[in-house]
């Protein structure tokens, strides 16, 4: 697109075709800042739709004073911040309270959307076209333990550090941004920072897949689909995790874990799994065989966060009416 002060300097300004689509440039990174700020992926792509609509109807507003960056990261930061207003924060079921038995009774009630944090696929908010350095950091951001913490946040705390820490605008930047002072920015960044701290989150190490990693994924599956559950525990963390949004249930222990997976959980038994790019780390679809033993229906989209060369948390999200078309994952597989 060609700017407004481009335009002063003496050129062709730009034709309303060209400033309406040079806004879907960002459409990517706008995604991935409204998810972390939002938590959910469906309202991130609502926002950013909203942000779009709003850009294409000012855009004989824009001044060129900005950049065209810049001013969309404005308008989603409003539409953002709006939208978290007066509601309650999304979280995993961690939490909700202490962990639960393996039993079908701890399921207990669904809880409505808008109560947890939701998976978003990687090629929504990652692109192989930024610095490697860059590219760490966005899927770090990304991570379901990060996004759940960032909720933790008041909005304007929560866009602060997402936009310096992660985005690595200058504080003069996020300044302009949110209308408001340096020592604001640098005092918002400072709390919140400290509130993250207080959270103290696990590292789990570096992002990047290693052979260590890969080669305890492909156990993973193994042992999934054979339902080795001896197998599969063993390649659990000692302390590992397993949730299941959008109940408030979670095991603690590989041996809890085992115990839902031969009881409850025995539905998943002969199933399929599928690999998925989800949150920046390892994951999976599953498939369960049909009532009528005729192919494999979905099941739920797991997220795995490694330790060293064991899983330790198995994030398993059962809303499989929206989250498989959101992947684009068919709806059976026949084998």
């Amino acid at each position: 697109m060609t700017s407004v002060a481009t335009n002063r300097a003496g050129q062709q300004p730009s034709t309303p075709a060209e400033d309406s689509a040079e806004p879907e440039r960002y459409r990517g990174e706008l995604t991935g800042f409204c998810y972390r700020m939002l938590g959910s992926a469906f309202e991130a792509e609502d926002a950013v739709q909203d942000t779009m609509v709003r850009a294409w109807r000012g855009m004989d507003s824009f001044d060129g004073r900005a950049t065209l960056r810049s001013w969309l990261y404005r308008i989603a930061t409003n539409v953002c911040i709006d939208a978290l207003n007066g509601r309650n924060r999304r979280a995993l079921p961690m939490d909700f309270g202490p962990a639960s038995p393996p039993v079908h009774a701890s399921l207990g009630e669904v809880l409505p959307e808008y109560s947890w944090i939701g998976p978003i696929p990687d090629d929504r908010v990652l692109t192989s076209a930024c610095d490697p350095a860059d590219q760490a950091v966005a899927r770090e951001s990304i991570r379901l333990a990060f996004v759940a913490a960032l909720q933790h946040l008041p909005p304007r705390q929560r866009a602060v550090l997402i936009l310096r820490d992660v985005l690595r605008w200058k504080a003069t930047e996020v300044a302009r941004l949110l209308d408001t002072t340096l020592a604001s920015v640098n005092s918002a960044l400072q709390r919140a920072r400290a509130t993250l701290s207080d959270l103290d989150l696990v590292d789990t190490g570096p992002t990047e897949m290693t052979d260590t990693s890969r080669e305890l994924l492909e156990r993973y599956v193994d042992t999934f689909e054979r339902y080795d559950i001896d197998a599969f525990v063993a390649l659990l963390h000692e302390d590992a995790v397993q949730s299941m949004p959008p109940y408030a249930i979670w095991l603690y222990g590989p041996a809890d874990i085992g115990t839902w997976m031969l009881g409850p959980g025995i539905g998943c038994r002969d199933g399929r799994i599928v690999a998925v790019a989800v949150n920046g780390q390892p994951g999976f679809a599953t498939y369960r065989r049909s009532a009528n033993g005729s192919g494999y229906e979905p099941f739920s989209i797991q997220v795995l966060e490694i330790a060293g060369d064991r899983v330790s948390n198995i994030t398993v999200f059962l809303d499989t009416a929206s989250l498989f078309p959101l992947f684009g994952l068919p709806l059976r597989l026949d084998t």
